[in-house]
């Protein structure tokens, strides 16, 4: 199995093209990252070149975090600044050559937010296609952002069948989806022709898949099963020095 290693959480306590140089000394296939939009996109191209990784993907902005928001694109009132942001975010995909964005819905809730929210989701769609980029979409759980707009699979499942653009799927995060649904290899099974990307960590820490409820073992070898081929997102929180938290890496190879 292949594994990417998101620069979010592991290695964040140094830029991110150092963070890309130690994921290739790690034995990470691929990375991928957050909010890539504070370094030189030039910086981080070089550090890809030189490690042959691929950044497999990136946020859209959170929008004024000091104001507590975490996307904008469910915003009714906010438009003009998600529409921003996903431009920003495509320039971003295209020079580093990523293959996913994942486009964030922030905190709202109701029927004009899902109408912003889809609208939206088809501007990033038209505008993201002629680059061969897909558009991700990722339901978060109550614990982690209570209020969040997206919180389950079957409601990115319905907005996805809304928006009916071929380059639309869902991140299927384990963490999240294990704390607001379970039944994960189920889940897996039913859902792969709509998953984009998965993540992982141990539920209910968010740390490194050794531990917790969920026996990853299991879940790797069934989405291996499954015929799912690219890099699997390691976006666990390492508590600590990254580099002490990959057993589990070595153990799977």
């Amino acid at each position: 199995m292949k594994f990417s290693a998101n620069l979010g959480f592991l290695w964040n306590d140094r830029p991110l093209p150092d963070a890309i140089r130690a994921a290739k000394a790690a034995g990470f296939d691929a990375v991928e990252c957050h909010w890539p939009y504070d370094v030189p996109v030039t910086e981080t191209k070089a550090a890809l070149d030189e490690t042959g990784l691929k950044m497999l993907g990136l946020n859209t902005r959170r929008g004024d975090v000091a104001a507590g928001e975490n996307g904008l694109a469910a915003l009714p009132h906010r438009v003009p600044e998600a529409r921003a942001a996903i431009d920003e975010a495509i320039a971003f995909a295209r020079t580093l050559g990523t293959p996913n964005i994942h486009v964030m819905a922030g905190f709202a809730t109701g029927a004009e937010s899902r109408a912003t929210f889809v609208e939206n989701l088809i501007y990033a769609c038209t505008s993201a296609a002629p680059h061969g980029i897909t558009i991700l979409i990722e339901p978060l759980n109550r614990y982690d952002a209570p209020g969040y707009f997206l919180t389950t699979t079957d409601q990115a499942l319905s907005i996805i069948a809304e928006v009916g653009a071929p380059n639309l799927k869902l991140m299927f995060d384990c963490y999240h989806v294990q704390l607001m649904e379970g039944d994960l290899t189920h889940r897996l099974t039913a859902l792969l022709p709509q998953i984009g990307h998965i993540q992982f960590a141990s539920v209910p820490d968010r740390g490194a898949p050794d531990h917790g409820e969920v026996a990853y073992g299991h879940v790797f070898a069934h989405i291996a099963a499954l015929g799912y081929a690219a890099p699997l997102g390691a976006e666990y929180k390492p508590g600590g020095a990254t580099e002490a938290t990959l057993g589990w890496l070595r153990a799977v190879r």
